[in-house]
């Protein structure tokens, strides 16, 4: 349970920063090279270098080299536990949203 609490902390701090979500959004789709993503950015080369090791401290993204090239990649797996915890979450709004529904149809049949 703590090591599953730890990944979940870490996977919520990085996807605090709006930086780390759209660094997440560029490499879901493509493999990318640390200075392709730097280069999409007005930071520094060591302020993504920093985003980068929060990605992968949370286990949200994956890096590997190739030559001299570091490569990063996102690691789908990481976002499951996020989204198991947002889960019951989402089911205890929509029974909510769903009863709010029915109280008001009632609410406007009653005044009908």
């Amino acid at each position: 349970m703590v090591e599953y609490t730890f990944s979940l902390d870490s996977a919520f701090n990085a996807l605090a920063d709006p930086t780390r979500r759209d660094i997440l959004r560029r490499v879901a789709g493509t493999e990318l090279s640390v200075s392709e993503i730097a280069q999409e950015y007005s930071l520094t080369f060591a302020a993504i270098s920093k985003h980068l090791k929060v990605l992968e401290k949370a286990r949200l993204i994956l890096k590997r080299r190739r030559g001299k090239q570091q490569l990063v990649t996102l690691y789908p797996e990481a976002l499951s536990s996020v989204d198991e915890y947002l889960e019951f979450y989402r089911h205890l709004w929509e029974g909510r949203l769903d009863a709010l529904e029915i109280y008001l149809k009632e609410s406007e049949e009653k005044n009908v």
